[in-house]
């Protein structure tokens, strides 16, 4: 795109600055460039390279989480950008392991707790499932204890579905006396 107005380039000009260096003006935007550069001059005075947020600051900036940004993003960054994050700085794409989890819907959440519950009152014949409880299902954490908790405590707000499906659990739905 050609700029126009006082301080605009003619066609000719950035012809040859494209000669010397095709990357003179790139097309992503300043606060990317502002961040490399701050990230560049940081590992240039001896630091080292930041992976998380509040690693690094410099002027007002949180090079961590623009590295982190960068890594979880790889694969929307343009092949230049890719190549000075690598070749300058030494920053590689995040693997599978480093990804945030997609978090759930408050519908799938609620199926994963039930399932949860279901594979407890399978193994243990009942639901008085301890407040720390976590159980395992498919791999993923689901703190049952607390969940069933909340459910008894907002039972009277619970639709009748859920309430039904607790109930053929052998749910208790007032608190144990002590």
């Amino acid at each position: 795109a050609r700029r126009e107005g006082p301080g605009a380039l003619s066609w000719e000009r950035r012809e040859a600055l494209e000669e010397i260096d095709a990357s003179w003006c790139p097309a992503w935007d300043i606060s990317w460039q502002r961040a490399f550069h701050l990230t560049r001059v940081h590992l240039d005075a001896g630091g080292r390279l930041p992976l998380g947020p509040g690693e690094v600051r410099a002027q007002g900036e949180d090079l961590g989480r623009w590295v982190r940004a960068q890594r979880l993003s790889w694969d929307r960054l343009s092949w230049a950008q890719r190549w000075l994050l690598e070749h300058t700085l030494g920053v590689t794409p995040a693997g599978e392991a480093e990804r945030p989890r997609p978090r759930l819907s408050h519908a799938a959440a609620w199926a994963a707790h039930l399932e949860a519950a279901r594979q407890f009152h399978s193994r243990e014949r009942h639901l008085r499932v301890p407040r720390a409880h976590v159980e395992r299902v498919g791999g993923r954490a689901v703190r049952l204890g607390s969940w069933i908790a909340n459910q008894r405590a907002r039972a009277a707000s619970l639709g009748a579905e859920r309430v039904a499906a607790l109930t053929a659990l052998d749910m208790v739905w007032s608190s144990p006396s002590s």
